[in-house]
């Protein structure tokens, strides 16, 4: 895959293209750890305040909702992003959180040149990538519009009738105690969606936290998914944001994206109509 065009970045690959131009970091961590230490000149974005909309009542799309489209695209001119930005996002997480989900967003706003960082701060800190703990100050830029979230991106009523449709799947991401019913750490109803199956999210990675290579999440992915088109395809997770790694997953394999089901668990445990399944052992 040719380097510029994969979602995912190597640590190694990053680390030579300090101080091209148009080049932006991004780290989408937690903000202590950001003003503690993060790779020199990264802007940071909070998930709650910026990559989300968070309301009062959370049977409304759950617990991340997307923020209004035009919000964000206030967010990227206060980053100083522009149509010819190459960002980079990173978390501490391998990606599986925040950085999934920004990479996600400007994917589906139309932005062409963006990935994520493979394996985090964390490799890129062994890499021996400057760090620094200094707040980062963006340049400012001039606004640029969009009208609506251009990938595609599934309902609750869909999610619910697709479940019990045998000529479409429902993924669910999440831990397999948590999709079990055993636990739910988060969410007010443990369990999964009805028909919903389980490929959690942690087995799109190897045991150093690094993606699969695309080879064999391809190779994993079609034996899952068959012959169904991505639009058969629905992806969820406990809030809408670590499906959105395996979504990187399927483009990392060079697969087709499927619907992401925002509302996620946290939407659907919190609707009456919503009964909540336990894999009964």
């Amino acid at each position: 895959m040719n380097i510029n065009k994969s979602p995912v970045i190597e640590a190694s690959a990053l680390l030579k293209l300090l101080n091209t131009e148009n080049l932006v970091l991004i780290d989408a961590g937690n903000r202590t750890n950001y003003l503690q230490k993060h790779l020199s000149g990264a802007l940071f974005v909070d998930l709650n305040t910026d990559l989300a909309d968070i309301k009062e009542d959370l049977s409304i799309g759950g617990r991340h909702p997307l923020p209004k489209i035009e919000n964000f695209s206030k967010k990227l001119a206060l980053l100083g992003i522009t149509a010819k930005s190459h960002i980079v996002v990173y978390d501490d997480k391998a990606g599986a959180n925040a950085a999934s989900r920004f990479w996600w967003m400007l994917k589906s706003i139309g932005h062409e040149k963006v990935q994520v960082l493979n394996g985090g701060i964390q490799a890129a800190e062994a890499m021996g990538f400057p760090m620094s703990s200094n707040e980062e100050i963006a340049a400012k830029t001039d606004l640029c519009k969009f009208d609506h979230w251009k990938w595609q991106i599934a309902e609750i009523d869909e999610v619910e009738t697709a479940g019990a449709d045998a000529n479409k799947i429902v993924i669910d991401v999440r831990d397999a105690a948590r999709y079990n019913g055993e636990v739910e750490p988060i969410d007010l109803i443990a369990g999964h969606i009805p028909g919903a199956i389980n490929v959690p999210f942690t087995t799109n990675l190897d045991k150093n936290g690094l993606f699969l290579s695309p080879t064999e999440l391809k190779l994993k992915y079609e034996k899952i998914l068959g012959q169904k088109k991505s639009e058969d395809i629905i992806v969820h997770c406990g809030s809408g944001v670590t499906a959105c790694h395996t979504l990187l997953a399927l483009a990392y394999a060079g697969l087709g994206i499927p619907k992401l089901y925002v509302g996620s668990w946290s939407e659907w445990s919190r609707n009456n109509k919503a009964i909540a399944t336990k894999t009964v052992k």
